[in-house]
């Protein structure tokens, strides 16, 4: 998700929770990127002062006290929340991926079986929300996140209890997204079932295979009128047919004519396996698919110093990830106190050079001395320095070492310049790890 720095007014901390910087911003607040004490991330949604008065507050207060009573893996998780702050704040936690509806438009719609695991994963997820006594009311691409680890469903603002009737809205009064909203929830009807987000995931899946709303217009009135008018059917071009039945039941104009939350993951499922898939495959391949395609996005848009700014998102790029070419007990093993500066001694040249190590043909460098470390005297190899051979004891973590009676390894040929080098301060410990690491091994 993209983080951009704190404005001068923004505040500095929001009860325990330090604000790192700006995720996002709606027409009642604006969303930060912050972290607890212990170092939690958390996105962190603040009311507007211009907004804030006693109808503000008690919905605000109202979301809280939902976010308390729901749970689940794939619910954005509540991590704290002052209602009665001079800026009422709440704090979710972070998940660290767009939502559906910047996916879509960035990178296209979903192919049907990732739509139908996407429907599948949400739909298990409403029907608990529904177990609990609530509605979400507001289900739209912007509230679905693809984090690294799966979608997950964000902000209960509108979040209702089903058995009540009871609103902080006036009596004609409409609140929520018309593009997704059930017929009768834009007629105004009271109380509203569980088919309202039965409708609504049902438009969020149309947009997610198709790139488009069941009713599109120039103004929210006039989608208001498409949606509340019976002769009116929802826009199904361009969706895969296998998907048609699914999608024409939850879009029903009728509440009662479409299927339970449950039927809809029996549906789902059968559109998987039709492929010869199973779902835990299919919700894999979904994960796979948006976390891949998130963090190619994030690596065209970030710039080589971007990680160094105090407001850096969290967590650290995919690519600062050290590699396994040495054990973690090498790793963690001391430098010794006599042993050149890291960021200036290269890596020996018959070693293999780590993938984030600067090419010495780009950047050339006088050739320090490598102290050897305490230990037994190695015996000198007379003659020039044979290639690597795999010790077959070796369990595959090692490095592999030289092995006597072969001839030289031929000289690595020089490769074109890139751009691509890391500069975090993750990158530049594990290169100086590694460097300690092949000194120590070092047969000479």
């Amino acid at each position: 998700m993209q983080t951009t720095p704190l404005n001068p007014e923004d505040p500095l901390a929001l009860g325990d929770f330090e604000l790192l910087g700006r995720i996002g911003q709606g027409g009642m607040g604006q969303v930060f990127l912050g972290e607890s004490l212990g170092g939690e991330p958390a996105a962190v949604k603040v009311i507007k002062p211009s907004v804030v008065d006693s109808e503000s507050r008690q919905r605000f207060a109202q979301e809280i006290e939902v976010l308390k009573t729901i749970w689940g893996p794939r619910i954005a998780a509540f991590l704290g929340a002052d209602a009665e702050a001079e800026q009422p704040w709440l704090a979710t936690e972070y998940v660290d991926g767009p939502d559906l509806a910047r996916h879509v438009k960035t990178h296209g719609p979903l192919p049907p079986v990732l739509t139908a695991a996407l429907g599948a994963i949400l739909a298990e997820a409403l029907s608990a929300v529904h177990t609990q006594g609530l509605l979400h009311r507001d289900l739209k691409p912007a509230n679905v996140l693809l984090g690294p680890n799966g979608p997950k469903i964000i902000d209960f603002g509108l979040a209702a209890f089903t058995e009540s009737s009871v609103s902080l809205t006036a009596p004609h009064q409409v609140v929520g997204t018309p593009i997704c909203m059930a017929p009768e929830q834009a007629a105004g009807v009271k109380p509203l079932t569980a088919a309202v987000d039965v409708y609504a995931l049902g438009a969020m899946l149309l947009f997610a295979a198709t790139g488009h709303y069941p009713h599109e217009a120039a103004t929210p009135y006039m989608v208001f009128h498409l949606v509340t008018d019976p002769d009116t059917a929802p826009d199904l071009s361009g969706t895969p047919g296998e998907l048609v039945p699914l999608l024409t039941g939850m879009l029903a104009q009728n509440a009662g004519d479409r299927p339970s939350l449950t039927a809809v993951v029996q549906q789902c499922r059968s559109v998987i396996e039709a492929q010869g898939m199973k779902i835990a495959q299919a919700r894999r391949k979904l994960t796979a698919h948006t976390a891949h395609t998130a963090h190619t996005a994030g690596q065209q848009r970030t710039s080589p110093s971007a990680d160094v700014s105090p407001t850096v998102p969290w967590p650290a790029p995919a690519s600062d990830t050290p590699g396994t070419e040495i054990t973690p007990a090498d790793l963690d093993m001391p430098v010794p106190s006599d042993a050149p500066d890291p960021s200036r001694s290269p890596v020996p040249s018959d070693a293999p050079v780590p993938s984030d190590a600067p090419d010495p043909s780009d950047t050339p460098a006088p050739t320090p001395t490598l102290v050897e470390p305490p230990g037994p005297p190695v015996q000198e190899s007379p003659g020039p320095v044979p290639p690597a051979r795999r010790d077959p004891s070796d369990d595959g973590s090692r490095r592999e070492q030289p092995a006597p009676g072969l001839p030289p390894a031929p000289s690595r040929q020089p490769r074109e310049k890139t751009h691509t080098l890391r500069h975090s301060v993750q990158a530049h410990r594990t290169a100086e790890r590694l460097r300690a690491a092949y000194a120590a091994k070092a047969p000479f």
